[in-house]
């Protein structure tokens, strides 16, 4: 029996086909055979290969050579290697004889014309759409891995426009072109054929709401450039021109890989023979891509805007601390950009509503931010003033129910890169904060932990964060580079440390030094009267078992050993159930680069000195890094929040390319 869409030949009338180069196209030798025939001879002229199929080997024979038996286990097949010039000017000749020698008892001859059909795309990862005959409907991870990277549209490239590109069915400017991935189909071959053929470009309901394929007929201007698949477009019927062997194609993502959405869309062209009543594909050729990830960038990667805001409360304005971060900017070397109050709206943590991060391919790369559910003061911030050119937005948020403190980035960090147990993760590991294991409680929106979890770049880590009143993790832990082999320190807060101190600084004679000195707006007390206090130490053990379950989780998660780890002195005490820093909490920190904004603690002077000061400098300074302490006491910490909640940082990206990585 003749395989599925063979070619069937006639001993009265030659038979006429399509090839397509490459194809191996089978040939029907059973259906119209002279009667007595026993065995069978094929041959093809200049251009044709003609693959013998006898039983499960696959023989290449040239012609005359070899005559086969006619039987249920032969086949033939035949393909090209080029496109054809002319019409029919290809020959395959099968000659059918009977048992004994002599000549042949009938031919069927059968006409070819090659077309060169193929859809391709960058799937060597070079940043071109490369011809290819390879798996070409297969995405590979890894250094040696193949598969086109497509990048969600989500920048705004025309200053007339108040959306992201990907919102838009016709280009609104050339430049948005940069952001596409290239694809070309290849349909070279006699026009004649074209003229009885199609090309059928098409799409799955389900990728058309995730890409849009724009092409250029009649030149090349930004009016000629319209949507030929996408939403509610499945199909396009290629308008071919006379002589054109190759069409360009630009393909846009419309949507990041979610929990209904792994990340992969393809795209296929088929060339269909309209002659019949019913039309026939006789080729389909396929590629896939991938949707480029949403990737954060951790505080080890290097500054290149330092993000605060301009506000005004009852104490006055920030005016200080923003020259403190200027300061910070231009020690780091970074740009300052500042917020202003009518775009914040007295809203002072931009940390909590936005982070940063990038998407790349291989043509193209640019910054994303992340518009946390958290819609407050800044709530248009990031859409209005940081979306546009190469800069990119998305956010993600629960349609059933409101955003809670979890759901600010505050909560959401990233770990530098780090190898857990001989798995490598080049990008690191997201850190959100959530509820205890098995309990009831706060936990960041399922909107937002799953689009993390999709990216599969960054695989999260859930910590516990829902001891604390706001809830966020970096309330209690911080990443800073380091100057040797290690590359980066975890800092944890810890009341045991500073309670640790503060009894070593009782011993030295010490005890009557005063937390707070120097501040107009809270009472001071002595180290003997923080040591005496029987509540506050009782709620800062409870606080360092906390941290102490977040400890095992971040070694066991992270491949930390306690060597990898700071401790930084800090008090805790309970409000109700939830705990709040007693003092300015020194994690919370900016870091750009080796210099750490670091909010001062107001601690107990020793010879005029501040020993929790002393103490983080003893840690941090032979790292390598410096340390700046800033008072954010009425403006940040008195309103639960610090440095890092109140900047943002917008970081260089990684120069390890994510598609490199195994998951």
């Amino acid at each position: 029996m003749a395989p599925r869409g063979a070619v069937k030949l006639s001993l009265n009338k030659p038979t006429y086909a399509v090839c397509v180069v490459g194809v191996e196209t089978p040939v029907d030798i059973h259906s119209d055979v002279p009667e007595g025939t026993k065995t069978f001879g094929v041959s093809g002229s200049s251009g044709v290969e003609v693959f013998t199929v006898h039983g499960p080997s696959q023989v290449t024979k040239p012609a005359g050579k070899a005559r086969w038996p006619l039987d249920s286990n032969t086949g033939v097949f035949v393909s090209v290697d080029t496109a054809s010039k002319d019409l029919d000017d290809l020959q395959v000749k099968v000659s059918y004889f009977g048992s004994q020698e002599g000549r042949a008892l009938g031919h069927g001859v059968l006409y070819l014309t090659g077309v060169d059909v193929s859809l391709d795309v960058d799937t060597r990862r070079t940043g071109k759409a490369r011809k290819s005959r390879t798996d070409k409907k297969t995405w590979y991870w890894g250094p040696e891995g193949y598969g086109a990277i497509l990048l969600v549209n989500c920048d705004k490239d025309s200053p007339r426009s108040r959306d992201p590109d990907l919102k838009h069915s016709q280009l609104t400017s050339l430049d948005d072109l940069q952001d596409m991935s290239p694809m070309v189909l290849s349909c070279t071959g006699p026009d004649d054929v074209f003229r009885s053929h199609k090309l059928l470009l098409k799409v799955s309901s389900p990728d058309s709401q995730r890409l849009r394929v724009f092409c250029a007929r009649g030149g090349t201007a930004l009016a000629n450039y319209k949507m030929v698949l996408g939403p509610s477009r499945l199909t396009y019927q290629v308008d071919r021109q006379q002589g054109e062997r190759e069409i360009a194609f630009h393909v846009e993502g419309l949507t990041f890989p979610n929990a209904h959405f792994p990340g992969l869309v393809s795209l296929s062209v088929s060339l269909v023979d309209t002659r019949a009543l019913s039309e026939v594909a006789l080729f389909t050729d396929t590629v896939v891509f991938r949707m480029a990830p949403w990737i954060m960038t951790p505080n080890t990667q290097p500054p290149l805007e330092l993000y605060v805001c301009s506000v005004m409360d009852p104490h006055g304005s920030n005016e200080k601390f923003l020259d403190d971060m200027a300061y910070l900017a231009v020690k780091a070397k970074c740009k300052l950009v500042v917020c202003p109050q009518a775009e914040n709206r007295n809203d002072r943590w931009i940390q909590d509503e936005m982070e940063f991060g990038y998407v790349e391919a291989p043509h193209k790369s640019f910054p994303v931010v992340f518009d946390s559910p958290r819609n407050r003061g800044l709530r248009d911030f990031s859409y209005k003033k940081i979306l546009g050119p190469d800069f990119g937005y998305v956010t993600q948020e629960d349609q059933f129910s409101g955003p809670s403190s979890l759901d600010s980035f505050g909560n959401l960090d990233v770990s530098p890169p780090v190898t857990v147990g001989g798995r490598e993760y080049p990008l690191g590991r997201v850190l959100i904060g959530g509820s205890f294991p098995k309990s009831s409680g706060r936990r960041m929106a399922r909107a937002v932990r799953d689009f993390l979890e999709a990216q599969q770049v960054q695989a999260p880590v859930e910590l516990y964060s829902n001891w604390l009143s706001v809830g966020h993790v970096d309330e209690f832990l911080s990443f800073v580079p380091t100057s040797d082999r290690k590359g980066f320190r975890l800092l944890l807060a810890s009341p045991s440390a500073c309670l640790k101190l503060f009894e070593e600084k009782k011993e030295e004679g010490h005890g009557e030094a005063a937390q707070f000195d120097g501040l107009k707006h809270k009472a001071k007390r002595t180290i003997n009267e923080l040591l005496a206090d029987r509540h506050l130490r009782k709620d800062s053990l409870h606080v360092q078992k906390c941290i102490d379950w977040n400890r095992e989780v971040l070694k066991r998660e992270l491949g930390l050993v306690e060597s990898d780890i700071v401790d930084i002195p800090q008090l805790f005490f309970l409000k109700g159930a939830y705990a709040e820093a007693f003092f300015p909490d020194m994690v919370n920190m900016v870091v750009l680069g080796k210099y750490l904004g670091i909010p001062k603690p107001y601690g107990p002077l020793i010879h005029g000195r501040c020993c929790l000061e002393e103490r983080v400098r003893a840690l941090l300074e032979p790292l390598g890094l410096h340390c700046v302490f800033i008072d954010d006491y009425l403006s940040y910490h008195k309103l639960l929040g610090e440095i890092h909640c109140g900047t943002n940082v917008r970081r260089r990206p990684f120069d390890f390319k994510w598609w490199h990585m195994v998951p």
